[in-house]
């Protein structure tokens, strides 16, 4: 009796640790909403190839929906038992397809690219939103944060011109009123280039905040904005 009921202790104790981790990983401070300039990918070492359906539009494509802590460290992996799965966004995916495509080589159907960011990012996510509204949160966000019209409407265009970083970042502020977080891309010519730019959300997932912090980025003083 005595054997049965260490052991029984001992399933209460883990099962316990095992729930408080599980909150734990849903437990997260922000999101990072992060859009990539696809000119600046295909300059990357690693090159690009454009998804099955076709070269995507020359616009910022969505990277990703990120949960992070303030302390810059962030959770990932969260729920291994939920995984990605394509039938529960399919209303979705004409969007997805358009404003999240992958241009990992070789040539996908993006399916691979969200499955990741679900599995990695998503996941850790669950305690405020499901699959099908954490797909649908960052579609929601690419319309309130678009990138290209706001540089743009600041004289700032994907032509292979160099802009000072200082005024991609306030043009981008003017847009958002938050200041935005940038990573830079350097070509093969050493060019330092515009590549990413990452937003801060709510844990809701729907209202812009001041970035806690920024993620370490090298950019140059002055930045290329190669065409696409």
């Amino acid at each position: 009796m005595k054997g049965k009921s260490s052991f029984a202790i001992v399933v209460a104790v883990l099962a316990t640790q095992c729930l408080s981790v599980l909150c734990a990983a849903d437990d997260f401070d922000f999101f990072y909403f992060v859009q990539q300039w696809p000119g600046s990918y295909c300059d990357t070492k690693r090159k690009c190839c454009y998804p099955k359906t076709g070269k995507p539009a020359s616009d910022f494509s969505i990277h990703g929906l990120w949960p992070n802590y303030k302390d810059g460290g962030y959770p990932s992996n969260c729920n291994p038992e939920n995984s990605f799965d394509k039938s529960e966004i399919s209303d979705l995916i004409g969007s997805l397809e358009k404003n999240w495509p992958s241009m990992n080589c070789p040539s996908s159907d993006d399916t691979k690219f969200w499955t990741h960011e679900w599995e990695k990012h998503g996941t850790c996510s669950e305690s405020e939103l499901d699959q099908h509204e954490y797909f649908e949160a960052a579609l929601k966000l690419k319309q309130k944060v678009n990138l290209l019209q706001f540089l743009e409407n600041a004289g700032i265009k994907p032509n292979n011109e160099f802009y000072s970083i200082e005024s991609v970042k306030e043009a981008i502020k003017e847009g958002t009123e938050f200041e935005p977080g940038m990573e830079c891309n350097v070509d093969s010519l050493g060019n330092s280039q515009i590549y990413q730019i990452f937003v801060c959300v709510d844990t809701s997932s729907s209202e812009l905040i001041e970035c806690p912090l920024f993620p370490r980025s090298r950019c140059a003083s002055k930045v290329q904005f190669p065409s696409f």
